[in-house]
């Protein structure tokens, strides 16, 4: 068997998140105290109780995510006595969990992590006014014609495919205008249905391009190290073990096509069978079998979960 461990993005957040896991291991704590710490902020107390108004902004709901990913890893590792390199060939993550992954696999430290996402969710909210961006998911399509669909609706704005996630799962991302008229164009490609996303700012676009020299600019001073394993990125769907091209693909994504579909096949090919999902939600391992029926999907986001896992690890 070989596995990969994958990590989750926006919207996999819940009010609660993290909290059993704090209530059974002294090592979520520990990682909650050090994002807590190096955030200057009691996001802990946010990701347990709410308000979900202030869970939903990207500057928390990102760090947030990223936080009980890494717990659930090094839980697998401090309390299960399972390092990562026995247990995953690879490491990826959607959008945002591509800190995650890095985190988890030792190239980021994890106040690092944090603070680069926290500024990561600020940059990308400011670089496009709200109201005027949006993205919505294309359902029963795929890319090359989702990708049709865009160049047909732009008429002079910005639309864009932003995820390839898929089984027929398209998101797209733009000018709000544009991505309303992609709808309907990509109705006419055999799209079964389409309906916009309750985002705050169009993800994956080229109107990111601000927030990705806000990235660049950061990801300059941070030192990376290379990963424990190999890192399979969202705008190569390959893998990579470079810091400096990890710094290159990290800055490109914030603007670019998240490969999720051609990322799973890549590891598939390369003989991945099972995919661990670490964190909140089971959106990507429920994702797994619609992109290739022979492989298997695994969340682990409770301490049941974790317990389970290691029985058969």
């Amino acid at each position: 068997m070989s596995r990969a461990f994958v990590f989750p993005g926006q919207g996999s957040q819940a009010v609660g998140m993290g909290g059993d896991l704090a209530d059974a291991f002294g090592t979520a704590r520990d990682v909650f105290g050090e994002v807590d710490e190096a955030l200057k902020q009691n996001l802990s107390k946010l990701m347990r109780e709410g308000p979900e108004s202030d869970l939903v902004l990207t500057e928390n709901a990102q760090p947030a995510l990223m936080a009980v990913s890494v717990a659930v890893v090094r839980i697998l590792e401090r309390d299960g006595g399972k390092p990562l390199t026995e247990l995953a060939s690879h490491v990826a993550g959607h959008s945002l969990g591509e800190y995650s992954a890095l985190a988890a696999a030792g190239a980021l430290e994890l106040a690092d992590a944090a603070r680069l996402l926290k500024l990561r969710g600020q940059a990308m909210q400011k670089a496009v006014p709200v109201g005027e961006g949006a993205m919505a998911a294309l359902l029963g399509i795929e890319l090359e014609a989702a990708q049709e669909a865009c160049k047909e609706a732009a008429q002079g704005e910005v639309v864009a495919v932003a995820n390839d996630n898929g089984g027929g799962q398209i998101v797209v991302s733009g000018h709000k205008p544009a991505v309303e008229r992609t709808i309907e164009a990509a109705k006419a490609k055999g799209c079964k249905r389409g309906m916009l996303l309750p985002v705050s700012a169009p993800f994956h676009c080229p109107l990111m391009e601000p927030a990705a020299k806000v990235m660049e600019e950061a990801l300059d001073k941070v030192a990376l190290a290379t990963p424990r394993v190999p890192l399979v990125a969202n705008v190569l769907a390959s893998e990579i073990t470079a810091p400096g091209e990890i710094k290159r693909c990290l800055v490109e994504q914030v603007t670019g096509l998240v490969r999720w579909r051609e990322s799973m096949l890549y590891m598939r090919a390369g003989a991945v069978d099972t995919v661990v999902e670490c964190g909140s939600g089971k959106v990507l391992s429920g994702l797994v079998k619609r992109i290739d029926k022979e492989m298997a999907g695994v969340s682990l986001n409770t301490p049941a979960d974790i317990e389970t896992f290691l029985k058969k690890a």
